[in-house]
């Protein structure tokens, strides 16, 4: 009976170092020629950008809002492991933090896919003391399965026997460490930050993978985890004749997509990637899709760009269909004014402008009904328009079902707002235009 090794990395808290661990782990099990799926708990499109630099295979979200039903989040995650040796799961936050107590936290996706957990903890100025928070994880949930431990930012060998020995006084097995280091501290900045095109991600993630094989017990783990290997039986979405094209947005300013959503559209259309910074001209397309990003920080060359805002718009002027989330939104509005108070023309679709000035976090799941259809997204950004709907079409909510100020406009054919949807189950944004 064929097996595979499944796992979910859970921190004691956020810097804990789960994506060190999960980062190095996905290029080392790539080194090993390990066919490995990685994955990444919770709404994040950025870790799993990361991710899939690591693995060289696409990351996959798993989601308990966005996919409420067990069975189809169980087949989802079926789905994405089949035919693979490896899969490695990135929790969200602490282990039990969710949006409502522990509902949507990496304790609940582990349970609901009978998932082992690997904890990270940061064991910073602490030694034997450990045994007590980790008493508490183990003993928290009964239900939880904490497979054994990894410490991060151990100073010593020494260090990590007296760690070693408080793990093993209370029961759970020492899995190896993370030695405290520099180069590693300096990776703290960059992952789950921003995506530098000029950072070199291949030096840095040799060196985590290298970290890795040696400090952690790599073999041990993919023994213990091992689990039944599921069925090749990957899906594909049913299509009528992927009649339609659409032209996605990808580059340094827009790329936060959910895998699922675009092979949700990958079945049921023909795609064309194209780039706001660095083309001239929008691809022919029936639906241009400008996902979120960070136009911000590419303001002033998305500004010079004249001949795609000109493309864009004529797109939209000839009944083109756009939907636009969040970053993808602010291109379409008449200016994105940045945190030094210059306002830069954008393509000037939207009768009002983006502003980074005075920024404030907003952020959180959501959910709306769209032309009879029930979405689920999620909404994190730091802009505001400067100007909002007068009065909104489309009520959106928050997870606990209080309505939100959030806006989606509907101009046209064009639709817009801060929330990334996940398309991954049912519905596709296809639906909403033909």
């Amino acid at each position: 009976m064929n097996t595979f090794s499944a796992f979910l990395i859970g921190g004691a808290s956020s810097g804990s170092g789960k994506t060190t661990l999960t980062l190095g782990l996905l290029r080392a099990l790539y080194n090993r020629g390990a066919k490995v799926a990685p994955f990444k708990c919770g709404p994040d499109y950025i870790d799993p950008i990361i991710h899939q630099k690591a693995a060289h295979k696409p990351s996959y979200n798993l989601d308990a809002f966005f996919i409420p039903e067990e069975d189809k989040l169980v087949r989802h995650f079926e789905d994405c492991c089949s035919e693979q040796e490896v899969a490695v799961v990135e929790g969200v936050m602490g282990l039990f933090d969710g949006y409502d107590r522990s509902r949507g936290s990496s304790a609940e996706m582990a349970k609901r896919l009978n998932l082992p957990v690997i904890l990270v903890i940061d064991a910073k100025a602490v030694a034997y003391s450990i045994a007590a928070p980790l008493w508490g994880f183990r003993n928290f949930d009964p239900e939880l399965n904490i497979l054994g431990v990894v410490f991060n930012r151990v100073g010593s060998e020494h260090h990590y026997q007296l760690l070693r020995d408080a793990a093993e006084s209370i029961g759970i097995k020492p899995l190896g460490y993370i030695p405290k280091d520099s180069r590693l501290e300096i990776s703290s900045r960059h992952l789950g930050l921003t995506i530098d095109g000029s950072f070199d991600w291949e030096t840095l993630l040799e060196y985590i993978a290298a970290t890795i094989e040696k400090h952690v017990h790599i073999d041990k783990i993919l023994t213990l985890s091992q689990k039944v290997a599921v069925k090749s039986n990957k899906r594909t979405t049913p299509s009528a004749s992927r009649e339609h094209i659409v032209a996605i947005a990808r580059d340094e300013a827009f790329n936060f997509t959910y895998q699922a959503n675009i092979d949700n559209l990958a079945a049921r259309a023909v795609i064309r990637y194209f780039s706001p910074l660095h083309d001239i001209q929008l691809p022919s397309c029936d639906l241009l899709y400008l996902p979120g990003g960070y136009p911000e920080f590419f303001a002033e060359q998305l500004a010079s760009n004249e001949a795609m805002k000109q493309s864009i718009r004529h797109h939209a002027q000839s009944g083109g269909h756009i939907w636009a989330e969040c970053g993808g939104m602010m291109y379409l509005t008449e200016a994105l004014i940045t945190e030094d108070g210059i306002s830069h023309p954008m393509v000037n679709l939207l009768p009002t402008k983006a502003t980074m000035e005075a920024k404030k976090m907003r952020l959180g799941y959501r959910t709306m009904t769209l032309e009879g259809k029930a979405l689920r997204g999620h909404e994190f950004h730091y802009s505001k328009l400067v100007k909002p709907l007068d009065e909104q079409s489309v009520i959106i909510f928050d997870s606990k079902g209080n309505p939100v100020e959030t806006d989606l406009w509907h101009i046209g054919h064009i639709y817009a707002g801060y929330t990334h949807i996940y398309w991954g189950e049912g519905h596709s944004p296809l639906e909403l235009f033909f």
